[in-house]
């Protein structure tokens, strides 16, 4: 209801004034309370000894856990100017394709931050899962979980406006070629007509199993930091009680990327403009998974703007961003589970609890089966000549 130029000027206006503010109070270890608290200021339009003066009508501007996030941004390595910079300095950019759940997404000028409009539910599952999350990325800063930088809610005419900011998977400066939603599970998971009626679908898992039959290669070292992070991942949100969360897996093609820019130019000269790499830490996803791979492993490492880099059954080069999505979401549809199986079985605890483990386990199947593979080894010369015969592999 409130106009999108309206909602962007006060976000920006109340991160501008929270960060500010903050800055101003010394650095300490984030205690417990932190996780709970809530600042609230009133920006009039006419302006006030705090705030300035602007040509929205009046709102005010919370700021959920300000301690708890500025310490998640210095984790990941961004700094308040830089923060303020990338969020405020410009425009934020509307993005058309609203997810499912009909959340508004915004991005930042240079691509670093995604802004998500989040409901009343998902914003208070945030806080509470906000002490586990600190505990786990304390533990452990490579993940593919989103990256929560910040939660706000903007209160304007009655409404409440709340808003996440997270880091964003798909840079626009890369040019994605296929976007998946996977699940690991097959039931219904296909793209609708609707949606493979836009510019750039997202599809699901049984049009992944029919596009790409064999999968997406990477390196061995690539594999075991990818799979290793996502059982770790889903080991968290397992104990979280979260289901029904994705992997998007987008997919550049650097070799149809290099054809298409040929086409166009008449001629082959590439023109391949790197797009300047994303400051916050650990944001891509090559940053994202642990293990090896991150120093280069055995595969090429020719500036893969943040991306994995795979290749498909027919030997073409790709670069793979991907990330867990939705995993704010859950908390309806466990509720809604809940109450069914609590009718069903008496103890409906025992169920509850088996139920997030059971999800956990097809996902990781799926994905370290069905989706990524190890790029096979061929046999090596030397054992060829020594038998006279070549050793036969088993895949």
């Amino acid at each position: 209801q409130t106009t999108s130029s309206a909602l962007k000027g006060a976000i920006q206006l109340g991160i501008t004034h929270t960060v500010g503010s903050l800055s101003t109070k010394p650095e300490r270890d984030v205690l417990m309370q932190d996780f709970y608290v809530v600042e609230s200021i009133f920006f009039p339009s006419e302006g006030s000894n705090l705030t300035p003066a602007h040509h929205y009508n009046d709102f005010r501007f919370k700021t959920y856990a300000p301690v708890a996030f500025r310490y998640f941004r210095e984790l990941f390595g961004i700094r308040p100017d830089d923060y303020l910079y990338s969020l405020c300095s410009e425009p934020l950019i509307e993005l058309s394709n609203s997810g499912a759940s009909g959340s508004l997404f915004y991005v930042s000028s240079d691509d670093e931050f995604i802004i998500k409009t989040v409901q009343h539910k998902e914003a208070e599952f945030l806080q509470k899962l906000l002490p586990g999350y600190y505990m786990n990325l304390n533990q452990n800063p490579r993940t593919l979980l989103p990256k929560f930088y910040g939660l706000y809610c903007v209160q304007a005419g009655g409404k409440n406006i709340r808003i996440v900011v997270m880091n964003n998977l798909l840079p626009r400066s890369v040019k994605m070629h296929l976007k998946y939603d996977l699940k690991g599970s097959t039931y219904k998971r296909r793209a609708s007509q609707k949606e493979r009626e836009k510019v750039f679908p997202t599809y699901k898992d049984l049009d992944f199993m029919q596009d790409i039959p064999d999968g997406l290669f990477l390196d061995s070292d690539m594999y075991n930091a990818l799979c290793k992070t996502l059982q770790r991942d889903c080991l968290v949100l397992q104990s979280f009680k979260i289901m029904d969360y994705s992997l998007l897996v987008a997919i550049h093609n650097i070799d149809l990327a290099q054809r298409e820019h040929a086409l166009a130019d008449g001629t082959s000269q590439t023109d391949m403009r790197r797009p300047a790499a994303q400051k916050a830490l650990y944001s891509t996803a090559m940053e994202s998974i642990q293990g090896e791979a991150r120093r280069g492993g055995t595969i090429e490492t020719d500036d893969q703007m943040g991306g994995i880099p795979a290749r498909n059954a027919k030997g073409e080069r790709l670069l793979l961003y991907i990330g867990i999505i939705d995993v704010l979401q859950s908390y309806r549809f466990v509720k809604k589970l809940e109450h069914s199986w609590k009718a069903l079985v008496h103890d409906g605890d025992t169920v509850s609890v088996h139920r997030p483990s059971f999800y956990a386990e097809r996902f990781q199947r799926f994905m370290c089966n069905t989706a990524f593979k190890k790029i096979p080894l061929k046999p090596s010369p030397s054992k060829k000549s020594r038998s006279g015969t070549t050793v036969p592999r088993r895949s």
